[in-house]
């Protein structure tokens, strides 16, 4: 023992080990550095990292080696032969590591290796500047039209509208939105309304070097606020050199209306329904109105008054009947006036699914996206419908792709954590349904609770179950659903608490509730969940319906009543017109099986 430790000193391996470990880790430091500032992926350093352990193999060789010879010295040749190795050590690691998924940097995010287009943009939220800084939803809907005005434009590629404005009031370095958004450039302005004067600046900045390409003032009245709308898109256009074709070589921004009152109505409106703020829900569905009143040939309200009670129900007490017979008629008469928006067949869909007519819906859904796959609530709500229905791959396909348009728009990442959850990709989830918490989505809490359950973290699933669902339920106090949640999550007393508390629940008289058939599925009682649905829609069916199709919805999958179920509820008139879902198969009578 005694020899072998001499012989270790003579070789100067101690020394080698502490030089090279010491190296290593200030190599480490710098490159982490370095991987921050660029955003190169993360698989770049645990390949840097294998690649030093590789080479502190080979150090200790060439250390060995050199103290048999009595020389601790390194030729040339040497040197090379030892970076020949390590390259060849980090290009194997590379070949053959797991290649990174979407969900490792979360669906829909930019490459940080993509090439970002020199014809890209984002059109951020334009400040307010006007006297009284009460026309905020004012800035920001033109910055939303402009931005979805240039959408359309063939060649350009647009960050989507959540991406966009999640740096409102963030004052972020341009570079960094540039890298994030995958874009060359940024639309950046203001909007200074006084009376019915306006003034709009805007300004074109390259996000690599902050170099201003151009900007402008545009001043007029509201009855010009299309026209200076136009002549800032052309500006741009131009700048980056964008080819319009069609009806574009003459119009880029459409004029929507001749009211310059009902044009503010809409955006006030719209502002609303963007956020899903339901407690003023009632407040932008009057606006609207009174937009209609002075312009009954506007359809974008038509279009937008229907998305709006097609999903009203959802965030506040309204008439079921009505507000879906509403929905349907402003969609159709949105149509009627303008038959290329692809807004009312979206929102005729979301109208037609919570009533339950599923393959009039799918088609009108089908419609808005083939009349306009850049409009990402259309598109969202095609793919939610889709995985409703059983079609969970296509649903998740789109839902990426949604995502690609737009890596922030909340309930499309709410959606695909969800889907991650339950496919045991707890990362993948946890990274999007924290983003949709990021951008204020209201029940990002349903997902999360998945999270920290997966976790063991009950009292956090608890507290994340009741604080989402309670967004889209109307007659479940606080501690009701916490009892609830913790029943889901907790063990054979809790779950006896939550079952007591449903069966009280189902005495009292609206027997028909999304939420209490989602815990009912959760809680191990899947026949139950199937019979207080089968005969009526809730106004939240959409959150029972999604995890049918996940490993707790198996239970009821393999109920012998689920071929009857489907078919009363109208899941396999879908089914007979667009085929068998991901877990279903058709039988000869007819009927499906799922399992």
């Amino acid at each position: 023992m005694d020899e072998f430790l001499e012989r270790l000193k003579q070789r100067k391996l101690v020394q080698w080990t502490l030089a090279y470990l010491a190296a290593a880790f200030a190599l480490i430091q710098v490159l982490d550095v370095i991987a921050q500032r660029f955003g190169w992926p993360e698989m770049a350093m645990r390949i840097a990292i294998v690649a030093l352990g590789v080479g502190f193999c080979i150090a200790i060789v060439v250390a060995w080696y050199h103290g048999e010879r009595g020389a601790q010295r390194v030729s040339g040749i040497e040197l090379l032969i030892l970076a020949l190795l390590l390259a060849i050590g980090g290009a194997v690691v590379s070949r053959f590591a797991p290649s990174s998924r979407a969900s490792a940097t979360g669906a829909g995010s930019v490459s940080p290796t993509s090439p970002i287009p020199n014809k890209s943009i984002a059109v951020l939220a334009f400040a307010d500047l006007s006297p009284t800084h009460d026309q905020e939803y004012f800035s920001d809907g033109i910055a939303e039209e402009l931005q979805s005005a240039l959408t359309r434009l063939s060649g350009l590629k647009v960050a989507g509208r959540s991406s966009s404005f999640y740096y409102k009031g963030r004052n972020e370095d341009l570079r960094t939105i540039g890298r994030a958004l995958g874009v060359a450039n940024v639309l950046e302005g203001s909007v200074r309304k006084q009376g019915d004067h306006v003034r709009i600046t805007a300004q074109l900045v390259r996000t690599d070097d902050d170099f201003r390409v151009w900007t402008q003032n545009y001043d007029g009245d509201l009855s010009d606020v299309f026209a200076l709308q136009e002549r800032i898109a052309r500006a741009i256009t131009d700048k980056l050199e964008v080819t319009l074709q069609g009806d574009q070589q003459k119009t880029i921004v459409p004029v929507a209306t001749s009211s310059p009152e009902a044009y503010a109505l809409y955006l006030q409106a719209s502002g609303v329904f963007n956020r899903r703020d339901g407690a003023h829900f009632s407040e932008a569905i009057e606006q609207l109105e009174q937009a209609l009143q002075l312009d009954p040939k506007f359809a974008r309200a038509h279009a937008r008054l229907a998305s709006l009670l097609s999903v009203a129900t959802n965030y506040a007490n309204y008439d079921f009947a009505a507000s879906m017979a509403g929905a349907e008629d402003h969609a159709h008469r949105a149509t009627e006036l303008d038959p290329k928006l692809a807004e009312p067949y979206a929102a005729l869909g979301q109208a037609l699914l919570r009533q339950r007519r599923f393959a009039e819906s799918l088609e009108a859904l089908e419609r808005a996206a083939a009349l306009d796959p850049t409009d990402e609530t259309a598109m969202f709500w095609y793919a939610a419908n889709l995985t409703t229905f059983g079609y969970v791959k296509r649903g998740e396909e789109l839902l990426d792709r949604v995502l690609t348009m737009d890596p922030r728009l909340p309930t499309a990442l709410h959606w695909r954590g969800l889907l991650y959850a339950y496919a045991g990709d707890i990362a993948s989830a946890e990274r999007l349904l924290q983003r949709s918490a990021e951008v204020k989505l209201a029940f990002a809490g349903m997902g999360l609770s998945l999270v920290a359950a997966s976790r063991g973290q009950t009292e956090e699933a608890v507290d994340e179950f009741a604080n989402g669902i309670k967004k889209i339920q109307l007659d479940l106090s606080d501690t009701e659903l916490r009892v609830l949640g913790r029943g889901i999550v907790g063990d054979a007393a809790a779950r006896a608490t939550a079952l007591a508390l449903v069966d009280e629940y189902l005495r009292r008289p609206q027997t028909s509730n999304g939420v209490i058939a989602y815990t009912l599925i959760r809680l191990g009682e899947p026949a139950r969940a199937l019979a207080i649905t089968q005969e009526h829609p809730s106004p939240n069916d959409s959150s029972y319906q999604i995890v049918l199709w996940s490993p707790y919805g198996r239970p009821a999958r393999l109920l012998p009543q689920f071929s009857e179920y489907v078919r009363k509820i109208g899941f396999a008139a879908v089914w007979d017109r667009y085929g068998a879902p991901d877990y279903c198969h058709k039988q000869a009578s007819g009927e499906y099986e799922c399992e």
